[in-house]
């Protein structure tokens, strides 16, 4: 196992448990994001446990690493699917730069997991 795979994982997490944390603790900014998004509260808040698995998940990749490669791609498509509902709104791309910047911290990972990850 490589220390920058380990560091590039630790890393991914927190990342992934931001939003997650956001949106599971109810957040005024998450509601109104929601609202605007014209998705319901609890549906909304289903992405934040995604986004909590998809953390869990690229922290067993560190151990099993197809739990990474998983999880990452499983975010990946998840943050797709946020810029399109971003872009279906009407939003400019400074209302979903974030998402972007996950989306990019996403092909990152699997760049980083293609490269160093260890094979079982």
């Amino acid at each position: 196992m490589t220390t920058i795979y380990v560091a590039v994982s630790v890393m991914y997490a927190l990342m992934c448990l931001i939003p997650a944390a956001m949106k599971l603790s109810g957040t005024e900014k998450m509601r109104i994001a929601a609202q605007h998004l014209d998705i319901a509260w609890p549906r909304y808040r289903l992405i934040g446990v995604l986004e909590l698995a998809a953390a869990a998940g690229v922290m067993i990749g560190v151990f099993a690493s197809p739990a990474g490669l998983l999880a990452a791609i499983g975010m990946a498509v998840l943050l797709i699917g946020a810029v399109i509902v971003h872009l279906r709104a009407g939003d400019t791309i400074g209302d979903y730069a974030a998402a972007l910047l996950f989306l990019a911290a996403s092909v990152g990972y699997l760049a980083v997991w293609v490269s160093a990850a260890p094979r079982p």
